[in-house]
């Protein structure tokens, strides 16, 4: 069964909307997903996650050198531009993306400006699972009402880079993690993020 453009996707932007402003919360595109025709390098959830996200008048960006063609096969179902890390809207990240490109393309993505914070690059990361990672990320903050534990393979150093980028509120970078499950978390800005045991 193919994806309905308009209603599907539209609940799917309704739930990364939901989980924006919850952070930590994981919610399920399970339904949507069963109805996809797509055969790129991705999970379903970040398939649909890119889907609602992106269009022609916003630009990408795949950190990976071994996917160099699924920037080609996402620009020709969302008309959406791939550009250089620097410049681009969105910023997607493969499982199996090297440490070292991904904690690289954090140091070089946009974070907005004092003017215009929402200029900043939103994140798009996919996971094995959020539910049975051993690796546990404490969240607080705005949307969370005391804290929320959020399961997911990203390490220290990782963690450490998302922190730094986004110590200077309002600049920052936002997270939206998928996994093979048909979850999807976020992570904004504001999100105080620590790993359990620093």
């Amino acid at each position: 069964m193919q994806i309905d453009y308009v209603h599907d996707l539209q609940e799917v932007y309704r739930k990364i909307l939901h989980s924006m402003s919850r952070p930590g919360t994981i919610s399920t595109l399970k339904i949507d997903s069963e109805q996809q025709d797509h055969h790129l390098p991705c999970n379903h959830a970040t398939f649909l996650t890119m889907l609602a996200l992106l269009d022609a008048e916003v630009s990408f960006h795949v950190v990976s050198e071994e996917h160099h063609n699924l920037a080609n096969q996402l620009a020709e179902y969302t008309l959406a531009r791939h550009a250089s890390i620097d410049e681009a809207d969105y910023v997607l990240v493969l499982r199996g993306t090297k440490e070292s490109e991904i904690a690289d393309a954090i140091k070089k993505c946009k974070i907005g400006t004092l003017l215009d914070p929402q200029t900043s690059a939103t994140w798009i990361l996919e996971n094995n699972s959020m539910i049975t990672n051993e690796k546990k990320f404490i969240l607080t903050g705005p949307g969370v009402q005391h804290e929320v534990n959020l399961h997911l393979d990203w390490n220290k150093h990782l963690l450490q880079e998302r922190n730094e980028r986004v110590k200077e509120y309002p600049l920052g970078i936002d997270l939206v993690f998928t996994d093979d499950y048909s979850h999807i978390a976020c992570i904004p800005r504001t999100t105080t993020v620590v790993m359990e045991g620093m």
